[in-house]
């Protein structure tokens, strides 16, 4: 893809606007970004980030509810939102006639989310049954991205859980969404991204018409969330009564996302090296050579990459056979790290990992939609949004010898290990 012009400028309020003109569809996308996430929330009120953007598609002072989802689908379009560590976003992508449209819709509910009683009891009831459905009545539901941060982790912020308690969220008042929205939901705690087919200056025209008269609040301060590093191996286990297989979720912290950043794509071409495809370190020795489990990751990122700024976390798991201890699994996964501590990664190999990276990140930002959000978040949380554009050639200057470190990092003395165990009794 082109690298595309960038158009950067703020608003009176604080807004941050970011265009991205590519006139090759008949689409735009458009986007707004909140400097707000789960580890934003407050104490007591765990999953309330989430919680309140399920509340910001349920009407405004202006329109009535489900009206965003009719004026969006009637354009032909699609919309959706989600919620992450430092931030919760919005987006709609349309045919670029309606490109009013998207933008009358973000500004209106940036204006004055409809939070009623009514509304808020209702959303509850979903959130609750969404995590019944994707965490508490499924095999190994929450893990690792729930289970494994109380281990790692030790302030609220990093180590609670972002979907929610189900006794917080019943709790939440119409006072405390009030609150939340007039602190985080500020036009200078936001940044809107305007992608694809459009004419620069009409599109600042209508961002200026539409978002220009959002009344102006102070951006938060947005504390560190920093915390040192554990000096030893932490352990847990969790019964899990729908697991058929026994698992675990190695935990490690990484290089700063924000301010060490080639340190840290190093560590997510350190994990394309460990478990990316059947030549993987990993998947030959756990898989193929001596099977000691069914299924091994590693991630950068919880959620993925760039999705968090300091501390983020970086996790192996594996889903093993009831024959084999969690410490077999560990003492293979640290016989690799060694390894590659002691030697780099071959050329061949290391090119294999970050060609697909680069290729990934190519046909992902060829997406309308994955581009906008990109750009979104990189402005939000590297305050660059033409990271974007530059990600693929840094991850593919990844050196052996930054694997090689990054590996060396990865201790025994300075992880958490979750152990996942099936409940034989099978029930809940």
């Amino acid at each position: 893809m082109a690298v595309s012009e960038l158009h950067r400028f703020t608003l009176d309020n604080g807004l941050r606007v970011v265009l991205a003109p590519d006139p090759t569809a008949p689409v735009v996308g458009v986007s707004v970004h909140y400097d707000v996430g789960f580890r934003s929330e407050p104490e007591g009120r765990t999953g309330f980030a989430h919680l309140f953007e399920h509340l910001m598609f349920q009407g405004s002072e202006s329109l009535e509810k489900l009206a965003h989802f009719r004026h969006v689908q009637s354009s032909g379009g699609t919309f959706n939102g989600s919620t992450h560590p430092d931030y919760t976003d919005y987006f709609e992508v349309l045919p670029s006639a309606a490109l009013e449209r998207a933008l009358f819709l973000e500004a209106d509910r940036m204006r004055a989310p409809k939070l009623t009683r009514e509304n808020l009891a209702n959303q509850i009831d979903v959130v609750k049954e969404e995590i019944r459905l994707n965490v508490l009545n499924r095999p190994y539901g929450g893990f690792p991205w729930i289970l494994l941060p109380p281990v790692l982790y030790s302030t609220f912020p990093n180590a609670h859980n972002g979907y929610g308690d189900f006794t917080d969220l019943e709790q939440a008042t119409l006072d405390d969404c009030a609150a939340f929205f007039d602190t985080y939901y500020a036009p200078a705690n936001a940044v809107l991204t305007v992608a694809g087919d459009l004419d620069v200056d009409r599109t600042r025209e209508l961002v200026d018409k539409h978002f220009g008269d959002v009344p102006a609040r102070p951006r938060p301060h947005r504390p560190s969330f920093a915390e040192p590093a554990p000096d030893s191996e932490l352990r847990a286990t969790h019964t899990d009564p729908h697991a058929p297989l026994p698992a675990l979720a190695v935990g490690y912290r990484m290089p700063d996302p924000v301010n060490e950043l080639d340190g840290y794509l190093a560590n997510l071409v350190l994990a394309g090296v460990l478990t990316d495809g059947d030549s993987s370190r990993l998947q030959q020795r756990m898989v193929h050579r001596e099977p000691l489990v069914t299924d091994i990751n590693a991630g950068a990122g919880l959620f993925g990459p760039f999705e968090a700024r300091d501390p983020d976390t970086f996790s192996v798991t594996a889903v093993h056979a009831p024959d084999v201890a969690p410490e077999t699994v560990l003492g293979a996964l640290d016989a690799e790290l060694g390894e590659l501590a002691a030697t780099p990664p071959g050329e061949a190999e290391l090119a294999k990992v970050t060609a697909r990276w680069s290729a990934n990140l190519h046909s992902d930002h060829d997406r309308l939609v994955s581009r906008t959000l990109a750009l979104g978040s990189m402005e939000l949380l590297h305050g660059d949004a033409a990271l974007v554009y530059e990600l693929p050639e840094r991850i593919a200057a990844v050196t052996a010898t930054q694997v090689s470190e990054a590996a060396k990092a990865l201790r025994p003395d300075s992880r958490a290990v979750l152990v996942v165990e099936p409940d034989q009794g099978g029930t809940q």
